[in-house]
């Protein structure tokens, strides 16, 4: 055997000792991923994503999670839903037609919004509603979330026309804003980066829509 033969079973030893340090390594950090007390924790990962079908990918974010990222979507689903109730009353009951063409537009962008959320809830194994969720519904009158009340809500179903319009845009100028806050809270503490990501989605296109909306109210 010559002195190159010994010197490359040499170098291929050694890099096979290598490859099982390395695969040990991936072993004990998969086994110790699940005990996290930090409060972040690991979704489905890049794999998983990779695996999907190209329609559901984007509803399969890869990453860190935490519990700002499952906050965010759990309770940003019921704000999207109850924009979307909002949004479908504008076609029996608007009289101004950038009124009924924002609305279309909301539920164009809410709806696939909310089922990329509640996959992503899925993914995490988390429930797609917070055990709070039903606060949000709020008894007298729509607060920091913007949320609109049942009354409020009843008000605005026996409303036409030009008083339906200003209603509508004023009730959905502080709905937008309740989102706004929320997506901006998420981009501040969430890790995921999908999550962030459709946060600062949210924070620009509804910010454009409340300016939309309040040129609206000042030429009705």
């Amino acid at each position: 055997m010559t002195a190159f033969t010994r010197a490359l079973r040499r170098t291929t030893a050694r890099r096979a000792a290598a490859a099982g340090v390395v695969a040990a390594g991936a072993l004990l950090l998969s086994a110790c991923g699940g005990d996290d007390t930090s409060g972040t924790h690991h979704g489905t990962g890049a794999s998983a994503t990779a695996g999907a079908g190209a329609g559901t990918a984007s509803r399969t974010p890869a990453g860190e999670v935490n519990d700002a990222d499952v906050m965010f979507a759990q309770m940003m689903i019921p704000h999207h839903e109850q924009a979307l109730e909002m949004a479908r009353l504008a076609g029996g009951r608007a009289s101004d037609a950038e009124i009924k063409e924002l609305a279309r537009k909301i539920e164009r962008a809410q709806d696939p919004e909310i089922k990329t959320m509640k996959g992503w809830l899925t993914a995490w194994n988390e429930p797609t509603a917070a055990p709070s969720a039903s606060g949000m519904d709020h008894g007298g009158g729509h607060g920091a979330d913007g949320m609109m009340s049942a009354a409020d809500m009843t008000e605005l179903k026996a409303m036409k026309g030009t008083e339906f319009d200003k209603a509508f845009a004023q009730m959905m100028i502080d709905h937008h804003e309740g989102a706004i806050a929320m997506a901006e809270d998420e981009r501040r503490e969430g890790a995921n980066p999908d999550a962030r990501k459709l946060a600062a989605a949210i924070v620009k296109g509804q910010s454009a829509e409340v300016e939309q909306l309040r040129g609206i109210l000042d030429r009705l």
